[in-house]
């Protein structure tokens, strides 16, 4: 997930916990309005964890997520399991998000910042086996995204509704 800016983290930190995730990965992009320096990355970071902890005894959930710290797109890649369906959230995308997935042991679901992922960090994402999956017609805003994807995803596992 590119990271963003002001408290829009920490909703999305909050609500992708709610909504079952087992882990986070915030990445800096090219066009990543948020750059933080080693302080502040692990400020952030704690500051992240308390929210899903928190988010995690309000919804009864046991498992808090992993939180890693926040990483370049590049490392974050190399962090995806062999076995897990890896996606890219693309708004141009030809097949939405029902179409792409299988029965893989986990999905890596890859969503840009604000401005979204440059030319050359999708086809990074691309190189790396991340498969273009779109959710709608609508452009949405970078801690939306994960919300409507997620929901989208546990509807079709059977875990919502």
């Amino acid at each position: 997930q590119g990271i963003c800016r002001g408290q829009r983290m920490d909703l999305l930190m909050q609500k992708t916990t709610e909504l079952g995730v087992a882990a986070i990965r915030p990445i800096t992009c090219e066009r990543s309005v948020v750059r933080l320096d080693d302080a502040r990355r692990r400020k952030r970071l704690d500051h992240w964890r308390q929210i899903a902890i928190s988010a995690c005894e309000q919804c009864g959930r046991v498992v808090i997520p992993e939180i890693a710290a926040p990483a370049s797109l590049d490392v974050a890649i190399d962090a995806v399991p062999d076995d897990t369906t890896r996606l890219l959230l693309d708004p141009r995308a030809q097949r939405n998000l029902g179409e792409t997935i299988d029965a893989a042991s986990g999905i890596a679901l890859l969503i840009g910042p604000e401005g979204g992922l440059t030319d050359a960090e999708r086809s990074a994402a691309s190189a790396a086996g991340f498969v273009p999956a779109g959710i709608g017609p609508r452009v949405l805003r970078t801690e939306t995204a994960p919300l409507a994807a997620l929901s989208i995803l546990q509807y079709l596992a059977g875990d919502l509704g």
